[in-house]
Parts: structure tokens; sequence; C-alpha cells
């Protein structure tokens, strides 16, 4: 395991200082959203140059820290057909990107049917998963076309909710450049979270080949509500998951998410124990 973090979670420094802080704090990649880490410059569509790719490249190398995932995270089955063709373009522009950058993968979360990206019943339903795969078709082939892996990202209140969904995407697609993120808690709700064991194991089994990354984090239920922790500070059962990892993924890129500044080094500590003790 690569142990690393979402780098929009650690202090908000300046881009050189923030990334030279995250290598002093022991980690070995991170998740990359460019407008949440870098404020000093644009990062907008047409900033996205090859010149861009290897100055970020340099700091990242010179800190020995890998670019695990450069976030994307936007909604693909918009109804608003302009809000649609603008993301469309950003995807297109960050799998560029991610050519020079040579990062891991191009990460995406899998939409809603409205424009707000809200949860809605309309989310789980056939129609929706339709919409979705029809518009990230195209990414995907230019993401082939660029030598890029665009990861989908399951998620309980998003329209790829469940691994079965998730397996039907990919084997529907069919490419070798499409594959997952694999984030636990985000296939929980407070509707399914007292089944986790057998949705992780499902998880795992059915998409075990293709996922590229994995999200650690934890989980608690408060007042009928699903809230995101950082590691060791929930209900979460991490055994089963990172030996799937030690056995499977042995160097897998695995990025701790909703930790704060304060507590990341407990975070890190805690997921290190518990895969050293597999």
């Amino acid at each position: 395991m690569q142990l690393g973090i979402r780098l929009h979670d650690t202090r908000p420094l300046p881009f050189e200082e923030r990334i030279a802080d995250v290598h002093q704090l022991g980690f070995s990649c991170g998740h990359l959203a460019l407008s949440k880490v870098i404020e000093e410059f644009s990062t907008a569509d047409e900033a996205l140059t090859p010149g861009l790719a290897m100055y970020i490249k340099n700091v990242f190398a010179r800190n020995q820290v890998d670019i695990a995932v450069l976030g994307c995270y936007l909604n693909l089955a918009d109804p608003n057909k302009e809000q649609l063709a603008a993301t469309v373009h950003r995807y297109m522009a960050h799998i560029r990107f991610a050519s020079w950058l040579g990062c891991g993968v191009v990460g995406t979360e899998t939409g809603a049917p409205n424009e707000t990206y809200t949860f809605t019943p309309e989310c789980h339903t056939e129609e929706a998963l339709k919409t979705f795969t029809r518009n990230l078709r195209p990414i995907v082939k230019y993401a082939q076309k660029m030598g890029v892996v665009l990861a989908i990202e399951p998620v309980y209140r998003h329209i790829v909710w469940n691994p079965k969904r998730a397996r039907q995407v990919l084997d529907e697609i069919g490419s070798p450049n499409l594959q997952i993120i694999f984030d636990p808690v985000n296939l929980l709700d407070v509707e399914n979270y007292k089944d986790r064991k057998a949705i992780f194991e499902e998880a795992m089994d059915l998409l075990g080949p293709d996922i590229a990354v994995v999200h650690l984090k934890d989980f608690v239920v408060r007042d009928g509500k699903m809230i995101s922790l950082g590691c060791g500070k929930g209900e979460m059962e991490y055994d089963a998951i990172l030996k799937f990892m030690k056995e499977r993924k042995p160097f897998i890129h695995a990025t701790l998410e909703d930790t704060k500044p304060e507590d990341n080094q407990k975070a890190k500590s805690f997921i290190q124990r518990k895969y050293a003790m597999l």
C-alpha cells in the first residue's frame, strides 16, 4: 500500500509548500483536485498546458509524492445541455493534462439526473444509468486515445450506487481505461450500513480486478444521517479491505479522506498499524 491523503484536507499553504508539507507528514501520494488545492494561479481549462503539467509534475517529484488521482468530480448526467457540454470539455482537458502529468487516474463520481447534482430517487433508475453510461462512453474513448485511466467512484447517493451497477457500467463500456476508485464508506447510507460487511465483500468480488485506487475514511450514524470522519473515529471495520489490498494490490495508491490537518497523523498511524497486523 502506498498511503496518501486528499490534498485539500491538508494545511492551506501555497502550492509548493503544501506538497513539501505532505512529504514531511510521511505521505507518499495525494488526491489532487486542482481548484481546491491551487489558488495562486489559474487552473481553468485553457491553463492546463504541457508547461503547467511539467511544473506540477516536478514539484511532486521533488517531494517524492505521487499524484494518485487527478480529481474531476462533475455531473455527467446533467440534463442542461450547455452545462453538460462544459463538463465534457473539462473532462477532456483533465484527461489531456493527466497524460502530460503522469498521474495515476483521472477520478470521477457518477452524478445525478438533475442540474443541482443532488440525490433524488431518480438517481437509482435504469434511465439515469443509461444517461450516465451514454455520456461516459466518449470520455472513456478519449481517455483510451490519450493513454489515461478514468476511474469512477460508486456512491450510494449517485447513479452508480452499488457494486452491481458499477460492474454493469464497466462491462457495457468494455475498456481497460475505465476502472474503479473503491471508497467503501461511499457505498453506505442509513438504509444499508448495517449490511456493510456483505456490501464490501460484494464490491471486492465483483470489482476487484478493476480497482485502481482506494479511499479510506470512517463513518458514524447520528440523528438518522451518515457522517464521514477520518479513519479510526467511527464504526468502520477495515480488516477485510486492508487484507484485499495487501494480498491482491500490494502497491495500490490509498488516500485518506475527511481528515483534518490536526488529526491526519493519527489517521495515518491507525491505518498503518491495522495494515501491519494483517
